[in-house]
C-alpha cells in the first residue's frame, strides 16, 4: 500500500469472471484528511485512484503503472467522517500486458461517489 494505513479491504467478492466488489473503509484519523481539508475532510481523488489501482493488483497478481484515465468523475465528496465504508465495483479486463478497468465506488446508501475508466499496464 503506498498510502500506508489510508484504507483497509473488508472484503472482495467476485460477481463473474471480470468483475469483483472490493468493499473498503477509509481510516479518518489518517494525515492525508488533516491537511486536505483541516475541518472538513475530503478523499483526495488522487488517493482513490491509487486505492483502484492497489485493488486491480490484488486481482491481476501483477505491479500495474497507470498508461492512461479515458474517464474519471466524482460526483459526490467522499468525507471519511460521513462515508467511511465504499463498495467499489471494478470489471477487469487483461489484454496482452496491459489492464483495462471501470470502476463505480458507492457509499453504503448506494450513492455512486466516483466513476473511473482508465488502462493499467503490467511490469
Amino acid at each position: 500500500m503506498l498510502i500506508k494505513d489510508f484504507y483497509k479491504i473488508q472484503s472482495i467478492t467476485p460477481i463473474d469472471t471480470n468483475t469483483i466488489h472490493a468493499s473498503i473503509r477509509l481510516n479518518k484519523n489518517h494525515d492525508v484528511f488533516h491537511g486536505h481539508f483541516p475541518g472538513n475532510p475530503v478523499t483526495p481523488g488522487v488517493c482513490m485512484i491509487q486505492t483502484i489501482k492497489e485493488i486491480t493488483q490484488t486481482q491481476v497478481n501483477s505491479l500495474l503503472f497507470l498508461q492512461n484515465i479515458s474517464n474519471v468523475k466524482f460526483t459526490a465528496l467522499i468525507n471519511p467522517n460521513i462515508n467511511p465504508d465504499l463498495t467499489l465495483e471494478l470489471s477487469l479486463n487483461q489484454e496482452n500486458n496491459t489492464v483495462k478497468v471501470k470502476n463505480i465506488t458507492k457509499f453504503t446508501d448506494g450513492t455512486i461517489a466516483l466513476k473511473y475508466n482508465g488502462t493499467f499496464v503490467k511490469k
